[in-house]
């Protein structure tokens, strides 16, 4: 198969995101007296969006609407302020990209992220690189791992999905490009590892950017 695309999760795959998350959330929960989580716990609490995020960070005795609205709008304001304090793009990211680019690859990034942070993010830490389309998490959009953000990215770089990877560092990345058709590549640096990714079906799991050249080669 030539592979003519590449669309990369955002947050565990392309940056290192969690410190900052798991910062933004842990202050919004103490400001409210609720127990904080250690920066590892944050490792299950992402990938699905901000709304999940919150809701599976407050104790379960404060998941009513009224109090997780509240904080998630919360965590959303903090997280504007200060999501690149400890934020950086993982080893090996930038060579990778630069050689994809080089192939001649269209790429893209599909993120459960709010759009607004996904815009923001790829723009400060990722600016040498021209991504093809950059796609976070927008009203009235499902998230992954329903496959029609994915989709929708593939017919704007006129690629099929077929002939298209998917590089992702969670569950929800790979049921996501399964369900579009896409080659489903495991990061295994980032939040969640092999065994999860494994268990989820991937078709290649990777252990360090540079792999995924071999896809090609």
């Amino acid at each position: 198969m030539t592979y003519q695309a590449a669309i990369f999760d955002l947050d565990g795959t392309l940056i290192d995101s969690l410190a900052d998350l798991g910062d933004a959330v842990n202050r919004v929960l103490a400001r409210r007296g609720f127990a904080t989580h250690p920066g590892d716990a944050y490792r299950m609490f992402v990938g699905d969006g901000a709304a999940v995020l919150m809701r599976r960070a407050l104790p379960p005795e404060a998941r009513d609407a009224a109090t997780h609205q509240e904080c998630l709008q919360a965590f959303l304001q903090d997280y504007g302020r200060n999501w690149n304090v400890k934020t950086r793009p993982y080893p090996g990211i930038g060579p990778l990209l630069d050689e994809l680019a080089g192939r001649g690859l269209k790429l893209a990034v599909f993120s459960n992220k709010p759009d607004f942070a996904t815009q923001d993010c790829v723009a400060a830490l990722l600016p040498s690189w021209s991504f093809d389309m950059v796609l976070g998490q927008r009203e009235g959009r499902p998230p992954k791992p329903d496959p029609a953000g994915a989709l929708d990215i593939a017919r704007h770089l006129e690629v099929a999905p077929g002939q298209t990877m998917f590089v992702g560092d969670s569950a929800v990345d790979v049921r996501t490009a399964l369900a579009a058709g896409m080659l489903s590549v495991g990061a295994c640096w980032g939040f969640r590892g092999s065994g999860e990714l494994r268990a989820a079906g991937a078709r290649v799991l990777i252990e360090h950017p540079a792999e995924l050249l071999q896809i090609l080669d």
